[in-house]
């Protein structure tokens, strides 16, 4: 039976465990896992631009001995051109997997019932998967583990938020919410995370209070318009401002690491001075979206 990542949620803390020691193993010894994909195709269908998750799916494929194919749908949405059922079931007759990068979460639902190949969400408006397993890949490197450890997330409570707390809750990691009123996480998710956590004994907290980051290991940001979010940056610019991700954040916390998905507006939602610094991550996350996303193909399509 074929097996979908469209999020984490309905994944066990040891299956979670087991998927990021294999991004361990893939990132220290890539040799031993050449040949994973060799004779596979996997189809890339991007409705949104990319160059994080672009780069590093096609150089991982090609490392692990597969070939990507890459579609633009021109930053438009399926809709209007072609059903997205149609679409899924044919890349399905050529293809050994499906990853997309796609505006809703219902096309990623379509997709996975109408394609018999696996199905792997490389984001969409409610869940970015794949950064989440490169983001906790990045704390592991960096504390030697992920369970115990607190991440404090600030901004904008998006797609990013939400697999944080997902994966972070499956692993044992503690994540503390930190959002400006009328912008927290989906609820229903943040409930699907509490309820995960209880396995692992993480907390998943809310605040619109920055204070509510003091005793963190590590402070998270995002961009505070996702992209395609045609809302003009002035109208919400204001009530993001005391959210910035600066160095006083980071002392207030008392953090030693800070984490952004990219891509970054230096001097907004974070300073540039502290992307530069040597408490950035940034670089180290971007690096593991390759490793992480190469561990997610070689338990979907690895003999």
């Amino acid at each position: 039976m074929k097996q979908d990542i469209l999020n984490f949620a309905n994944w066990t803390p040891d299956q979670m465990q087991a998927l990021l020691g294999l991004a361990v193993q893939i990132k220290q010894s890539p040799a031993s896992y050449a040949n994973v994909l060799k004779g596979k195709s996997v189809v890339a269908l991007f409705e949104k631009p990319s160059l994080r998750t672009r780069v590093s799916f096609d150089v991982g494929i090609n490392r692990l001995g597969g070939h990507m194919v890459y579609l633009d749908s021109q930053s438009n949405r399926l809709a209007g051109r072609e059903d997205a059922a149609d679409v899924a079931a044919n890349l399905a007759c050529w293809a050994d997997a499906i990853v997309a990068r796609v505006y809703s979460h219902d096309t990623l639902v379509t997709f996975s019932e109408a394609a018999k190949v696996p199905v792997i969400n490389a984001l969409c408006d409610l869940y970015h998967p794949c950064q989440a397993v490169a983001d906790y890949l990045t704390l592991f490197e960096t504390f030697g583990s992920t369970e115990g450890l607190t991440l404090a997330y600030v901004g904008d409570g998006n797609n990013v938020a939400h697999s944080l707390i997902i994966v972070g809750a499956l692993l044992g990691c503690n994540v503390v919410l930190i959002t400006p009123e009328g912008h927290e996480a989906n609820p229903t998710i943040v409930a699907q995370a509490k309820t995960l956590a209880e396995q692992t004994g993480a907390k998943i907290t809310e605040s619109n209070d920055v204070a509510a980051g003091k005793g963190a290991n590590v402070v998270y940001t995002d961009t505070w318009l996702s992209m395609g979010d045609k809302t003009p940056l002035e109208t919400i610019k204001d009530k993001f401002m005391p959210y910035q991700v600066n160095e006083a954040l980071m002392a207030l916390t008392g953090a030693t690491h800070v984490l952004h998905c990219q891509p970054a507006h230096r001097d907004l939602e974070i300073t540039g001075s502290l992307m530069d610094s040597d408490a950035s991550l940034l670089m180290l996350q971007a690096e593991n979206r390759m490793h992480g996303q190469n561990a997610i193909l070689t338990q979907l399509l690895g003999a």
